[in-house]
């Protein structure tokens, strides 16, 4: 298969995995999202290892080496995107199988096996009309200022979500306008989700207007910003302005 099909693939076979284990699960909380984690990972890695075995990988699950860094490929996946909310029965979950080559998020697939989707770059759908006013996506516990602050400027709204792949993925399902995280992520967190957007056509980028770059030796990244390209320039526009 080729990369985009085993893209999803991979999201699809770890979404299955996980809603097995939550549906027969007889734990819920913090040890039931531990054990979700460890089984679509251990899974993941195997079938990575099985069919691409010359390329690279970042998982949140598994310990990081050096060797990914010479790779010109490297899958950069997170097994289950939002523990919290697959702990605690919620949908606003996710699984994220992003493949960077030579630092860009190239292709991916993000499954929301709670809705029982799977979207990839491969074959993104036309993006739905936008609200007259923008929907802002913020963290269900932490709202980030800048979202915040973004919203008071452009008379938006701010709708709390779970994961970060669930935030992302309500972009390009139509369900909002923005997704302006300021509070820190890993590469896993977000690069399939951007793989996914930017097909869509989405705007990606840092909240300062710069790219996102994957596989470095450290893997955090501050910020993103995913949005629809007619609020782009007013988005970075009112960041720049809350940072003056």
């Amino acid at each position: 298969m080729d990369d985009i099909e085993l893209s999803r693939h991979l999201a699809a076979g770890a979404g299955r995995i996980l809603m097995e284990l939550r549906a027969a699960a007889t734990h819920e909380g913090k040890a039931l999202g531990a054990e979700g984690d460890l089984r679509a990972n251990t899974w993941l890695m195997a079938e990575i290892a099985a069919h691409r075995p010359d390329d690279g990988v970042l998982s949140e699950e598994t310990q990081d080496t050096p060797e990914r860094l010479a790779k010109s490929r490297v899958w950069i996946i997170d097994p289950l995107d939002g523990t919290r909310e697959y702990g605690e029965g919620r949908s606003d979950w996710a699984v994220h199988v992003g493949l960077a080559v030579d630092g860009v998020a190239t292709l991916g697939a993000v499954a929301l096996p709670g809705l029982g989707l799977v979207l990839d770059s491969g074959a993104p759908q036309p993006l739905p009309p936008m609200a007259e006013a923008p929907r802002l996506l913020v963290s269900r516990t932490r709202p980030a200022h800048e979202a915040v602050e973004v919203a008071k400027m452009l008379g938006g709204e701010l709708v709390p979500m779970g994961s970060a792949g669930a935030k992302a993925m309500a972009v390009v399902r139509g369900e909002a306008e923005i997704y302006l995280h300021s509070g820190g992520q890993y590469e896993w967190d977000n690069c399939a989700p951007v793989a996914v957007a930017a097909a869509a056509g989405l705007h990606v980028s840092r909240i300062d207007g710069s790219p996102l770059v994957y596989n470095n030796r450290d893997t955090y990244l501050p910020d993103l910003l995913i949005c629809r390209r007619e609020w782009a320039d007013r988005v970075l526009g009112a960041v720049t302005a809350i940072e003056a």
